[in-house]
Formats: C-alpha cells, sequence, structure tokens
C-alpha cells in the first residue's frame, strides 16, 4: 500500500469515529478496512445502555464488508483519541478473515501508534483451520 492510499485510510478512519455513538464512556472508535481490490469499509463503536450490545468499530466495518460479499482484508486502521489497540473480539473476528491482516493504530492527529500483524495482537489464534478434522 503506498503512502497517499494508507493516509486517506487513516483519514477515512478518523472521520468514522466522528460518527461513533459513545454517550456512556464517550470513547469514539473508528476504523476504515481494506480489500485487496482496494474497497474501503468504515466503521465506528455504537454503544448501548445494555453494555453487552454494545459494537466496537471494527467489527461494524467487518459486518458490513462480509455483508456485501468480501472475504479478503490486506489492511485495518483503527483510530481512538490515544491510539488505542482493538479488543480481543475484535481481533478473534478479524483473525477468521485475514490472519495475516496489517493492523494499525492511530490517533486523532493521525499520529501511528503501531503498525504490524494481528498475528502479533492475537498470539495462537483460532481459526477456521483449527477446526479441521
Amino acid at each position: 500500500m503506498i503512502d497517499d492510499q494508507l493516509s486517506a485510510l487513516i483519514k477515512d478512519s478518523i472521520e468514522a469515529a466522528g460518527r461513533a455513538y459513545a454517550p456512556y464512556s464517550h470513547y469514539h472508535v473508528g476504523a476504515a478496512l481494506h480489500t485487496p481490490a482496494g474497497a474501503v469499509y468504515t466503521g465506528c463503536n455504537i454503544e448501548n445502555a445494555a453494555y453487552p450490545a454494545t459494537i466496537c468499530a471494527e467489527r461494524v466495518a467487518l459486518v458490513k464488508a462480509v455483508s456485501e460479499g468480501e472475504r479478503k482484508f490486506d489492511v485495518i486502521v483503527v483510530s481512538t483519541p490515544n491510539g488505542g489497540s482493538p479488543c480481543g473480539l475484535c481481533r478473534q473476528m478479524l483473525y477468521e478473515f485475514a490472519p495475516s491482516l496489517r493492523v494499525l493504530m492511530v490517533d486523532f492527529d493521525g499520529a501511528i501508534h503501531w503498525d504490524g500483524p494481528l498475528s502479533d495482537l492475537l498470539l495462537h489464534g483460532f481459526g477456521p483451520t483449527d477446526l479441521e478434522t
């Protein structure tokens, strides 16, 4: 991915965070998920008074993409106020489709806090091949 594409993906993620519904935590998160074909799916966190019903930005982006027929992903940018990390549930859901996904964690100024493979965030991840008998 070239720098211009990465910059656009970072911008998309930060813009998505601006659409977050976070009346309880006030912690806005955005995600921009990129496919090898060049499509981008964005998501924001959506909180709920019944906390378990809350959905993270990464999963919103993934669900949007999968519901549109996508199955392959190469990069995700996650933006938070402080460059925070995807939660464990998001890591597991992303791993299902893209164990070698490149993950970037950025803050709202666009500064990259981490850039590396999903496999470094989910060591010894459980995936579809683990169910093969």
